[in-house]
Formats: C-alpha cells, sequence, structure tokens
C-alpha cells in the first residue's frame, strides 16, 4: 500500500502545475471571446467561428508533439541523458514541418467557412481574417509544446504552468492593443484577437527557450552545433508514435464540433443549454488530462529504468487518483448544477436544460477519467496505435451514430434532443474506457523484456 500512496504523492506533485498551465490555457480562450465580444457580438462570433476551425487543426500539430514526452522520460529514467538533445533537435523539424501544413490549412479556410450554410458575409469575412492573423502563431505555439514536453520529459512540469501564466498576462494587453486600436494601432476588433494570440504563443516560447537554455539542470542536455539537418530515421519514429495520438485528438474535436452543428437547428435554448454544460464538463476534464500527462511520464521513466513492476504500479495509481478525483468533481456537478447553469444564463429554460444535461456529464466524468488517463498510460508504454483504433471505434463508430439515433430519431425511443448526444457521449466514454482498460492489462501480461524493447525503441 505504501508504494501506492508514495506514487501518488509523486504523480499528484507533476499533475497540478500542468492542471494550472491548463486553466493558464483556457482562461486565455475566456479572456479573447470576452474582449472580442466587446466590439460587437459579429466580432465575438467569427473568434468562435475561427476557434472551431483553429483547435482541430492545431491539436493535431499538438498530439505530434506529444510523442516527445514518452521518448524523453524514457531515456531520462534509463540514464541516457546525452541522447536526449537530438530527440528534441528533431522534435523542433517535426514542429517546423507541422506548422507549415497547418499554416497552408488555415490560410485556405475560407472554403471551408464557405462551406457552411447561412453564415453571415460579415461574421465570414471576420473569422477568416482572424484565421490569418492566428495562423502566424502556429510555429510559436508547436516549439513552445516542444520546449515544454522536454521540461515535462524530464519531470519538470512547473516551467509549463509559469509559461501558462505569463502567456495569459500577456494577453490582456496585448489583446487591448489590437481589439480596441491603442499606442497607434489600428483597432481590428475580432481580428486583432487574432494578432494578439498569435503574438502570445511566440512571446510563450521565447521565454520558455530562455528558461531551457539556463535551467542548471539542463546543462547536460546540449548539442555543440547550433544547427543540425533533420534525421528522418528519428522523425519517422516521432510521427510513428505521435500520429495515432494526433488523429485520436483530432477524432475527438471534431466528434464535439460535429454535435454541436447537429444541434444547432433544434433551436437557441437547446443550443444555449448543450453549450454550457459541454463549457462546463470541458473545464472539469482538466483534471482528468492533466493526470494523464503525468502518467506519461511516470510510467515512461519508470520503463527507462528497466522496471515494469514500477511502471504498474504508476499505472494503477494514476487510475486510483482519477476515479476518486472523478468523485469529486461529479458530486460538485451534481451538487451545484443549476447555480453553475445560472452563471452562463438567467433564462429559466435554458438553465433547466443544462442543469439536466450536467447530470448526464456527472455520469461520464468516471469514465472520461478512465479513458484518458489510460491513454496517457498507452503513450507511456509508446502503445500508441492502440489508442487511436479505441478512439475511432468508441467516438465515431458507437458513441456518434448511438447518439444520433438517441437525439433525432424515434427508433428506440422517442427524440430525445440535446440529451440524446449526451447519451451517446456516456456510450462512447464508457466503450472507450473498457477498451483502455482491457489493452492495459494485456500490455502488462507481456514478458518484461518485450515491454522493456518497445519502450527502448
Amino acid at each position: 500500500m505504501q508504494k501506492y500512496l508514495t506514487e501518488a504523492r509523486q504523480l499528484l506533485m507533476l499533475a497540478i502545475p500542468v492542471i494550472l498551465a491548463q486553466v493558464a490555457q483556457t482562461s486565455m480562450g475566456f479572456v479573447d471571446t470576452v474582449m472580442a465580444g466587446a466590439v460587437s457580438a459579429t466580432d465575438m462570433a467569427a473568434v468562435a467561428v475561427g476557434t472551431s476551425i483553429w483547435l482541430p487543426t492545431i491539436l493535431f500539430g499538438h498530439g505530434l508533439i506529444l510523442a516527445l514526452t514518452p521518448v524523453v522520460a524514457q531515456l531520462n529514467g534509463s540514464g541516457r541523458r546525452d541522447r536526449i538533445a537530438w530527440q528534441v533537435r528533431q522534435g523542433y523539424w517535426l514542429a517546423g514541418f507541422s506548422s507549415l501544413i497547418i499554416m497552408v490549412v488555415l490560410y485556405n479556410a475560407g472554403y471551408l467557412i464557405g462551406a457552411m450554410h447561412n453564415v453571415d458575409p460579415e461574421l465570414s469575412a471576420k473569422a477568416l481574417g482572424y484565421l490569418h492573423a492566428l495562423l502566424w502563431g502556429a510555429p510559436g505555439y508547436l516549439f513552445f509544446q516542444v520546449a515544454r514536453n522536454q521540461c515535462e520529459g524530464l519531470s519538470k512540469t512547473k516551467p509549463g504552468m509559469v509559461m501558462g501564466f505569463i502567456g495569459l498576462l500577456v494577453n490582456i494587453p496585448v489583446n487591448y492593443i489590437f481589439i480596441y486600436g491603442h499606442f497607434g494601432m489600428p483597432a481590428l476588433g475580432g481580428v486583432g484577437c487574432g494578432v494578439a494570440t498569435a503574438s502570445v504563443y511566440w512571446v510563450m516560447f521565447i521565454a520558455m527557450k530562455f528558461w531551457v537554455n539556463r535551467a542548471a539542470f539542463m546543462h547536460d542536455i546540449r548539442l555543440e552545433s547550433s544547427f543540425s539537418p533533420p534525421d528522418w530515421k528519428v522523425l519517422r519514429r516521432l510521427v510513428g508514435l505521435g500520429l495515432p495520438v494526433a488523429l485520436a485528438l483530432f477524432f475527438e474535436v471534431t466528434l464535439f464540433a460535429v454535435v454541436a452543428l447537429l444541434v444547432s437547428p433544434m433551436g437557441i435554448v437547446k443550443v444555449a443549454g448543450h453549450q454550457i454544460a459541454l463549457n462546463f464538463s470541458s473545464l472539469m476534464f482538466v483534471i482528468p488530462l492533466s493526470l494523464g500527462v503525468a502518467t506519461t511520464i511516470r510510467v515512461g521513466f519508470r520503463l527507462g529504468q528497466g522496471s515494469t513492476e514500477q511502471a504498474r504500479v504508476a499505472a494503477w495509481t494514476a487510475q486510483g487518483v482519477g476515479v476518486c478525483m472523478a468523485c469529486l468533481t461529479a458530486l460538485f456537478t451534481v451538487t451545484f448544477r443549476h447555480e453553475i447553469a445560472l452563471l452562463y444564463n438567467d433564462n429559466p429554460e435554458v438553465v433547466t436544460l443544462a442543469a439536466q444535461l450536467m447530470l448526464l456529464a456527472a455520469v461520464y466524468q468516471f469514465s472520461d477519467s478512465i479513458q484518458v488517463i489510460g491513454s496517457g498510460i498507452l503513450r507511456g508504454y509508446k502503445d500508441t496505435r492502440a489508442i487511436f483504433f479505441i478512439t475511432f471505434i468508441a467516438y465515431w463508430v458507437l458513441g456518434l451514430p448511438s447518439g444520433y439515433v438517441l437525439a433525432m430519431t424515434d427508433w428506440v425511443v422517442a427524440p430525445m434532443g440535446p440529451a440524446g448526444f449526451w447519451t451517446g457521449f456516456i456510450i462512447g466514454l464508457t466503450s472507450s474506457a473498457i477498451m483502455m482498460i482491457w489493452r492495459i492489462i494485456r500490455l502488462q501480461r507481456q514478458p518484461s523484456e518485450r515491454i522493456l524493447a518497445r519502450a527502448a525503441h
């Protein structure tokens, strides 16, 4: 029992700074929406439309870079720190190539916005302007993630937290300058929001790089040359690890986007209730998501040390901590669901619907926690291909179709509206949790030599 308690303490020491970093990042989006909304409803809507395209695109690149964390953690645990700098250098190459593709996609986002029905021309123009400004921040964002994953792979999660809050603090005055037009700058409205956010990503990267270059524990992680060409063998291995995670993230984000589009014709009350419940549950999701990041570090480090038993302890401790946290967040959600809904909206119908949906959100917080921490465990074991297949089957084969049937048809019960889609979320996330646990047990039953050989690859 003592080994599990010790592991839980170490896990939480890693996870708490990651939670705070995620809160800072979420707050940046909230600040953007509020400050753009102060200009006009069109500007706020343009930022919302632009963000719905930006998020799946940049998270795809983010998923690729996540491959670096278990690689660095494993090398650190095995005492091969001399090899980390080369992997990180190739991580920057991967971020550079990914950001070029992302920038091209975002530059041509007008075709995607044009495909949306009944979009106001002014809103469409502002959303495209926002994306054209924001795309210049893509390299800064991904380079920052490389530096952050380097630190996190070395079990240093506080720098990411500090840089997240620096980004939030810089974001407010820079938004003020570019959105409203101060210090000689033109008032750009929603487009200014894109300029500000892109600038903040570069500030975060430069600050993080400055810190990494001066940190005492990083002094042995250096390359003599300031430039190295791409190492295609290492890049292929990073892409092989990161691509399934990137696709899994993409599937998850697009699932919620598709559901939002399917709910949108149901009327203002149902759309508002759905958005409130979804926004709040995404805030609660920060906790298991951060635990998943910390779990990847702990499992990768233990495998690097050559201890499959300690990796197993790390994996199941994380799941235990995650379920305990889910109990607390679910209890909080159920107890204060009406009060939470009132913070967003005072329409009685909207509040009632949002509160009903939050009951369903409380149910799926357990399976959501198990599946996202399970994903973190599998990343630590470098079994990322399983994450892709589990996510695809759970969300797109089981979750979305069952949600659609329950929400929009009378095949099983009378059409349930948004609650049908939320029941679909429960089905998808629960099936994902079951498949993740099954895969972890199957992995851990393999001979230690085989587990360690995959981790060292």
